[in-house]
Protein backbone atom coordinates (compact mmCIF):
# COMPACT_ATOMS: atom_id res chain seq x y z
CA UNK A 1 0.00 0.00 0.00
CA UNK A 2 1.72 3.21 -1.28
CA UNK A 3 0.83 6.87 -0.38
CA UNK A 4 0.20 7.54 -4.57
CA UNK A 5 -2.51 4.49 -3.87
CA UNK A 6 -4.26 6.38 -1.09
CA UNK A 7 -4.20 9.31 -2.78
CA UNK A 8 -5.79 8.48 -5.41
CA UNK A 9 -8.59 6.29 -3.44
CA UNK A 10 -9.04 9.05 -1.07
CA UNK A 11 -9.38 11.81 -4.61
CA UNK A 12 -12.06 9.13 -6.22
CA UNK A 13 -13.94 8.66 -2.71
CA UNK A 14 -13.90 12.65 -2.38
CA UNK A 15 -14.95 13.84 -5.68
CA UNK A 16 -16.99 10.89 -7.18
CA UNK A 17 -15.09 9.66 -9.82
CA UNK A 18 -11.66 8.37 -11.15
CA UNK A 19 -11.79 11.44 -14.17
CA UNK A 20 -12.32 14.07 -11.42
CA UNK A 21 -9.81 12.44 -9.66
CA UNK A 22 -6.86 12.16 -12.27
CA UNK A 23 -7.63 16.13 -13.30
CA UNK A 24 -7.15 16.72 -9.28
CA UNK A 25 -3.94 14.95 -8.96
CA UNK A 26 -2.54 15.91 -12.43
CA UNK A 27 -2.12 12.34 -13.75
CA UNK A 28 -4.15 10.05 -16.33
CA UNK A 29 -7.62 8.20 -15.58
CA UNK A 30 -5.64 5.39 -16.55
CA UNK A 31 -3.43 5.71 -13.67
CA UNK A 32 -5.63 6.46 -10.82
CA UNK A 33 -7.85 3.17 -12.13
CA UNK A 34 -4.25 1.42 -11.56
CA UNK A 35 -3.91 2.86 -7.91
CA UNK A 36 -7.48 1.76 -7.17
CA UNK A 37 -7.30 -2.20 -8.51
CA UNK A 38 -4.08 -2.43 -6.82
CA UNK A 39 -5.87 -1.66 -3.39
CA UNK A 40 -8.89 -3.55 -4.44
CA UNK A 41 -6.35 -6.46 -4.77
CA UNK A 42 -4.75 -6.14 -1.76
CA UNK A 43 -7.57 -6.08 0.21
CA UNK A 44 -9.58 -8.48 -1.51
CA UNK A 45 -12.52 -6.05 -1.35
CA UNK A 46 -14.02 -3.60 -4.33
CA UNK A 47 -14.01 -0.48 -1.78
CA UNK A 48 -16.87 1.10 -3.85
CA UNK A 49 -19.16 0.70 -6.36
CA UNK A 50 -21.41 2.94 -8.94
CA UNK A 51 -24.90 3.97 -8.45
CA UNK A 52 -26.92 6.23 -10.07
CA UNK A 53 -26.69 8.74 -7.11
CA UNK A 54 -22.56 8.64 -7.45
CA UNK A 55 -20.09 5.97 -5.49
CA UNK A 56 -21.62 3.34 -2.47
CA UNK A 57 -18.63 2.68 -0.53
CA UNK A 58 -18.01 -1.32 0.75
CA UNK A 59 -18.17 -1.59 5.18
CA UNK A 60 -14.07 -2.13 4.09
CA UNK A 61 -13.82 0.81 1.71
CA UNK A 62 -15.89 2.98 4.93
CA UNK A 63 -12.43 2.08 7.16
CA UNK A 64 -10.01 2.39 4.35
CA UNK A 65 -11.63 6.54 3.51
CA UNK A 66 -10.83 7.34 7.01
CA UNK A 67 -7.62 5.63 7.62
CA UNK A 68 -6.30 7.00 4.29
CA UNK A 69 -7.00 10.67 5.35
CA UNK A 70 -5.26 10.12 8.37
CA UNK A 71 -2.30 7.93 6.73
CA UNK A 72 -2.33 11.09 4.02
CA UNK A 73 -1.76 13.89 6.71
CA UNK A 74 0.67 11.97 8.51
CA UNK A 75 2.24 11.60 5.80
CA UNK A 76 2.11 15.45 4.87
CA UNK A 77 2.87 16.44 8.39
CA UNK A 78 6.25 14.35 8.37
CA UNK A 79 7.18 15.46 5.11
CA UNK A 80 6.58 19.26 6.82
CA UNK A 81 8.49 18.13 10.30
CA UNK A 82 11.69 16.74 8.24
CA UNK A 83 11.90 19.90 6.16
CA UNK A 84 11.68 22.31 9.41
CA UNK A 85 14.00 20.28 11.37
CA UNK A 86 16.52 20.30 8.21
CA UNK A 87 16.25 24.08 8.28
CA UNK A 88 16.85 23.70 12.59
CA UNK A 89 13.23 24.80 13.69
CA UNK A 90 12.26 22.51 16.65
CA UNK A 91 9.18 20.91 17.12
CA UNK A 92 6.86 20.27 20.69
CA UNK A 93 4.27 18.63 20.75
CA UNK A 94 1.62 18.89 23.43
CA UNK A 95 -1.62 16.88 24.60
CA UNK A 96 -4.14 18.76 26.64
CA UNK A 97 -7.80 17.94 27.68
CA UNK A 98 -10.35 19.11 25.95
CA UNK A 99 -11.17 21.76 28.72
CA UNK A 100 -7.30 22.91 29.03
CA UNK A 101 -7.66 23.54 25.30
CA UNK A 102 -10.24 25.88 25.46
CA UNK A 103 -9.50 27.79 28.48
CA UNK A 104 -5.84 27.86 29.28
CA UNK A 105 -3.72 26.67 26.56
CA UNK A 106 -4.64 29.83 24.10
CA UNK A 107 -2.58 32.41 26.65
CA UNK A 108 0.32 30.40 27.74
CA UNK A 109 0.97 28.60 24.11
CA UNK A 110 0.98 32.39 22.49
CA UNK A 111 3.43 33.46 25.36
CA UNK A 112 5.86 30.60 25.19
CA UNK A 113 5.88 30.46 21.53
CA UNK A 114 6.87 34.40 21.47
CA UNK A 115 10.22 33.81 23.27
CA UNK A 116 11.91 31.93 20.41
CA UNK A 117 12.03 32.08 16.82
CA UNK A 118 12.83 28.69 15.71
CA UNK A 119 9.72 26.39 17.23
CA UNK A 120 6.75 25.16 16.03
CA UNK A 121 4.53 23.73 18.55
CA UNK A 122 1.55 21.09 17.58
CA UNK A 123 -1.35 20.75 20.04
CA UNK A 124 -4.07 17.86 19.91
CA UNK A 125 -6.52 17.49 22.35
CA UNK A 126 -7.22 13.68 24.06
CA UNK A 127 -8.96 12.39 27.14
CA UNK A 128 -6.47 12.39 30.06
CA UNK A 129 -6.71 8.63 30.71
CA UNK A 130 -4.46 8.51 27.50
CA UNK A 131 -1.98 10.70 28.80
CA UNK A 132 0.60 8.21 30.01
CA UNK A 133 0.36 5.70 26.50
CA UNK A 134 0.65 9.23 24.15
CA UNK A 135 4.33 9.96 26.02
CA UNK A 136 4.95 6.48 26.15
CA UNK A 137 4.58 5.75 22.51
CA UNK A 138 6.66 9.33 22.21
CA UNK A 139 3.54 10.61 20.08
CA UNK A 140 3.76 14.07 22.04
CA UNK A 141 6.21 15.20 24.27
CA UNK A 142 3.98 16.83 27.17
CA UNK A 143 1.27 16.31 28.35
CA UNK A 144 -1.22 19.43 30.26
CA UNK A 145 -4.23 18.22 32.05
CA UNK A 146 -4.48 15.89 35.09
CA UNK A 147 -2.04 14.41 36.83
CA UNK A 148 -1.83 10.99 36.36
CA UNK A 149 -1.59 8.83 39.67
CA UNK A 150 2.06 8.59 41.34
CA UNK A 151 2.21 4.79 40.43
CA UNK A 152 1.55 5.24 36.70
CA UNK A 153 4.30 7.87 36.07
CA UNK A 154 6.89 5.91 38.43
CA UNK A 155 6.41 2.67 36.73
CA UNK A 156 6.55 4.80 33.02
CA UNK A 157 9.49 6.67 33.60
CA UNK A 158 7.86 10.06 34.10
CA UNK A 159 7.30 13.25 36.01
CA UNK A 160 4.53 15.61 36.60
CA UNK A 161 4.48 19.34 37.97
CA UNK A 162 1.86 21.77 38.72
CA UNK A 163 1.22 24.50 36.82
CA UNK A 164 -2.23 25.30 37.63
CA UNK A 165 -4.88 25.06 40.44
CA UNK A 166 -8.33 26.20 39.71
CA UNK A 167 -11.91 25.42 40.84
CA UNK A 168 -14.77 23.77 39.00
CA UNK A 169 -18.28 25.75 39.65
CA UNK A 170 -21.69 24.41 39.00
CA UNK A 171 -23.67 27.17 37.68
CA UNK A 172 -26.87 28.13 36.40
CA UNK A 173 -29.33 31.06 34.96
CA UNK A 174 -30.51 33.92 37.42
CA UNK A 175 -34.06 33.02 36.67
CA UNK A 176 -33.56 29.52 37.16
CA UNK A 177 -35.54 27.53 39.67
CA UNK A 178 -32.59 26.35 41.46
CA UNK A 179 -30.78 30.06 41.57
CA UNK A 180 -33.17 30.98 44.80
CA UNK A 181 -32.77 29.11 48.21
CA UNK A 182 -30.93 25.81 48.86
CA UNK A 183 -30.98 23.03 46.83
CA UNK A 184 -30.57 19.40 47.87
CA UNK A 185 -28.67 17.17 45.74
CA UNK A 186 -31.68 15.45 44.06
CA UNK A 187 -33.17 18.33 42.61
CA UNK A 188 -29.77 18.01 40.56
CA UNK A 189 -30.81 15.37 39.02
CA UNK A 190 -33.88 16.66 37.74
CA UNK A 191 -32.74 19.32 34.98
CA UNK A 192 -30.39 19.06 32.03
CA UNK A 193 -27.14 19.54 31.90
CA UNK A 194 -25.56 21.28 29.66
CA UNK A 195 -21.57 20.07 28.99
CA UNK A 196 -18.72 20.62 26.77
CA UNK A 197 -17.06 17.55 25.24
CA UNK A 198 -14.57 17.12 28.73
CA UNK A 199 -18.04 14.85 29.82
CA UNK A 200 -17.03 12.77 27.51
CA UNK A 201 -14.08 11.73 28.94
CA UNK A 202 -13.82 9.22 31.60
CA UNK A 203 -11.30 10.60 33.71
CA UNK A 204 -10.98 14.31 34.87
CA UNK A 205 -13.20 16.89 37.25
CA UNK A 206 -15.37 17.19 34.88
CA UNK A 207 -17.24 13.53 35.06
CA UNK A 208 -16.21 12.89 38.35
CA UNK A 209 -18.07 15.89 39.32
CA UNK A 210 -20.89 14.59 37.04
CA UNK A 211 -20.70 11.03 39.03
CA UNK A 212 -20.53 12.29 42.43
CA UNK A 213 -23.55 14.00 41.73
CA UNK A 214 -25.18 11.26 40.46
CA UNK A 215 -26.33 13.02 37.10
CA UNK A 216 -28.05 10.49 34.77
CA UNK A 217 -26.69 10.05 31.21
CA UNK A 218 -29.82 11.10 29.94
CA UNK A 219 -29.89 14.71 31.61
CA UNK A 220 -26.68 15.69 29.95
CA UNK A 221 -26.35 17.01 26.59
CA UNK A 222 -22.85 17.45 25.18
CA UNK A 223 -21.45 20.83 22.61
CA UNK A 224 -18.82 20.89 20.75
CA UNK A 225 -17.13 23.25 23.03
CA UNK A 226 -17.60 24.21 26.43
CA UNK A 227 -18.32 28.16 25.26
CA UNK A 228 -21.15 26.81 23.54
CA UNK A 229 -22.33 25.25 26.67
CA UNK A 230 -22.23 28.05 28.83
CA UNK A 231 -24.25 30.21 26.11
CA UNK A 232 -27.23 27.30 26.66
CA UNK A 233 -26.98 27.69 30.75
CA UNK A 234 -27.34 31.60 30.47
CA UNK A 235 -30.26 31.03 28.52
CA UNK A 236 -31.90 29.25 31.40
CA UNK A 237 -31.78 25.79 29.66
CA UNK A 238 -30.11 23.87 32.13
CA UNK A 239 -27.45 23.53 34.64
CA UNK A 240 -23.59 24.01 33.67
CA UNK A 241 -20.30 23.68 34.79
CA UNK A 242 -17.50 26.09 34.75
CA UNK A 243 -13.82 27.10 35.52
CA UNK A 244 -14.24 30.00 38.18
CA UNK A 245 -11.48 32.04 36.34
CA UNK A 246 -12.80 31.26 32.91
CA UNK A 247 -16.92 33.45 34.25
CA UNK A 248 -15.89 35.81 36.74
CA UNK A 249 -17.06 38.74 34.69
CA UNK A 250 -20.89 36.29 33.63
CA UNK A 251 -20.83 35.64 37.68
CA UNK A 252 -19.83 39.39 38.35
CA UNK A 253 -22.91 40.61 35.76
CA UNK A 254 -25.08 37.77 37.40
CA UNK A 255 -25.62 36.44 33.71
CA UNK A 256 -24.52 32.99 36.09
CA UNK A 257 -24.62 32.21 39.65
CA UNK A 258 -24.05 29.44 41.79
CA UNK A 259 -26.90 27.98 43.51
CA UNK A 260 -26.67 27.18 46.84
CA UNK A 261 -26.55 23.89 48.64
CA UNK A 262 -24.58 20.87 47.68
CA UNK A 263 -20.84 20.84 47.15
CA UNK A 264 -21.05 23.62 43.85
CA UNK A 265 -17.17 24.41 43.99
CA UNK A 266 -14.74 21.31 43.62
CA UNK A 267 -10.87 22.44 43.29
CA UNK A 268 -8.70 20.94 41.25
CA UNK A 269 -5.44 21.20 39.76
CA UNK A 270 -3.33 20.83 36.35
CA UNK A 271 0.08 19.72 35.80
CA UNK A 272 2.57 19.25 33.02
CA UNK A 273 3.62 15.54 32.45
CA UNK A 274 6.84 14.85 30.46
CA UNK A 275 9.35 12.06 30.16
CA UNK A 276 12.25 11.89 32.14
CA UNK A 277 14.52 12.02 29.99
CA UNK A 278 13.24 14.79 27.89
CA UNK A 279 13.51 17.13 31.02
CA UNK A 280 16.45 18.85 29.55
CA UNK A 281 15.35 19.18 26.08
CA UNK A 282 12.49 21.63 24.67
CA UNK A 283 9.78 20.20 26.64
CA UNK A 284 11.76 20.25 30.26
CA UNK A 285 12.05 23.95 28.63
CA UNK A 286 8.25 24.47 28.14
CA UNK A 287 7.41 22.55 31.63
CA UNK A 288 9.72 24.83 33.39
CA UNK A 289 8.28 27.97 31.71
CA UNK A 290 4.60 26.93 32.44
CA UNK A 291 5.44 26.85 36.52
CA UNK A 292 5.92 30.71 36.49
CA UNK A 293 3.69 33.17 37.09
CA UNK A 294 3.82 34.89 34.09
CA UNK A 295 2.70 31.38 32.35
CA UNK A 296 0.05 31.43 35.21
CA UNK A 297 -1.38 35.27 34.40
CA UNK A 298 -1.84 33.70 30.48
CA UNK A 299 -3.26 30.90 31.06
CA UNK A 300 -5.97 32.64 33.35
CA UNK A 301 -6.51 35.62 31.32
CA UNK A 302 -5.20 34.52 27.55
CA UNK A 303 -3.07 36.69 25.28
CA UNK A 304 -6.20 36.74 22.54
CA UNK A 305 -5.66 36.12 19.22
CA UNK A 306 -7.04 38.04 16.18
CA UNK A 307 -9.90 36.52 14.46
CA UNK A 308 -8.40 36.62 10.89
CA UNK A 309 -5.54 34.09 12.46
CA UNK A 310 -8.15 31.69 13.83
CA UNK A 311 -8.69 28.75 11.77
CA UNK A 312 -10.79 25.57 13.48
CA UNK A 313 -10.31 22.30 12.54
CA UNK A 314 -11.99 19.32 14.15
CA UNK A 315 -8.77 17.57 16.36
CA UNK A 316 -5.18 18.94 16.02
CA UNK A 317 -3.60 22.51 16.76
CA UNK A 318 -1.02 23.45 14.94
CA UNK A 319 1.19 26.92 16.08
CA UNK A 320 3.47 28.02 14.04
CA UNK A 321 5.77 31.21 15.39
CA UNK A 322 2.53 32.96 16.38
CA UNK A 323 -0.23 31.81 14.29
CA UNK A 324 -2.86 29.18 15.21
CA UNK A 325 -5.24 26.97 14.86
CA UNK A 326 -7.87 25.59 17.23
CA UNK A 327 -9.41 22.84 17.57
CA UNK A 328 -11.76 20.40 19.90
CA UNK A 329 -12.78 16.70 19.02
CA UNK A 330 -16.69 17.18 18.29
CA UNK A 331 -18.56 14.47 20.42
CA UNK A 332 -19.63 11.45 18.11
Amino acid sequence: MTPAQLRAFSAVVRLGSVKSAAQELCVSEAAVSLHVGKLRKLFDDRLFSRTSSGLSLTPGGLRLASRAVELIGLQDRTLREVGRARDGTRLLRIAVTALFAEHAAPGLIELFVGRADDLDVELSAHPPDRFVELLGERAVDVALGPIPPETDLLAAGMVSRRVLKYQLLTVVAPDHPLSRGRIEPERLREYPWMLGPSALDRTGLVPAALRRIGVPECRQRVFPSHSAALEEVKRGSGIGLALSFAIGHDLAARRLVTPCGPPVRTSGVWGATTLTDQEEGVAGEFVRFATTSRATQAMLRGSGVHRGRFRPTTHVTLWHHGEFAAGVPLPR
